[in-house]
């Protein structure tokens, strides 16, 4: 009976400071990441989602707005391609997110260029569609950066658990835990929704 009761309390013992080392909070600042940035890809996903309804509303207009549509519907093609997506597994990978990045900034960048050729068409501006989409790509865009601050902020937190003792004892011998990366706009500005004035000129 004495044996048994100092197997248990040295099984206590023993057990209590690996508890403390990031077996349990280094996994869980993981898959809170990871769920993070599902919500990342839903997002853009949603925009991408929106750009057809776009498509339908611009191809009645002029050429040139027709010019510029095909390079957002490029851009939507590269950023929503099985190649550049990122799986759990992949936000480790400085090239494989810088990748990403890249190519949903320049779906950015097109779509903003897109929407600033348009504006100056009141026609255009003035129908029912093409108001209704505007409506839906501001929330899209509102979703994107709150998804990115959501998830950046997650792996803040994953980066600083791995570091920190003493949960980096489990992060490097227990679970091989590697840093992983923030998003960060590409290029100045493309973290911004497009914005577009409705208002008649």
């Amino acid at each position: 009976m004495i044996a048994k009761s100092f197997k248990l309390a040295l099984a206590a013992t023993l057990l209590t400071p690996l508890a403390a080392c990031g077996i349990n909070s280094v996994p869980t600042a993981e898959e809170n990441a990871k769920a993070k940035w599902a919500d990342v890809q839903a997002a853009f996903q949603a925009r991408a989602n929106l750009i057809p309804n776009l498509q339908e509303i611009v191809l009645s207009s002029s050429e040139q707005e027709r010019e510029t549509l095909n390079d957002v519907i490029s851009a939507r093609a590269r950023a929503t391609s099985p190649q550049i997506q990122l799986n759990p597994d992949d936000l480790s990978d400085p090239a494989k997110v810088a990748a990403f990045q890249a190519a949903q900034g320049q779906l950015s960048s097109s779509l903003g260029r897109l929407l600033a050729t348009v504006e100056a068409y009141p026609e255009l501006k003035s129908q029912d569609n093409y108001g209704r989409f505007m409506t839906q790509l501001e929330g899209s865009e509102n979703r994107i950066r709150v998804a990115l601050k959501d998830y950046n902020e997650s792996v803040r937190n994953y980066n600083t658990t791995i570091r920190t003792f003493p949960d980096i004892i489990g992060a490097k011998v227990i679970h091989g835990a590697k840093p992983m990366v923030t998003y960060d706009a590409p290029t100045e500005g493309a973290e911004v929704a497009p914005t577009l004035d409705m208002r008649e000129k």
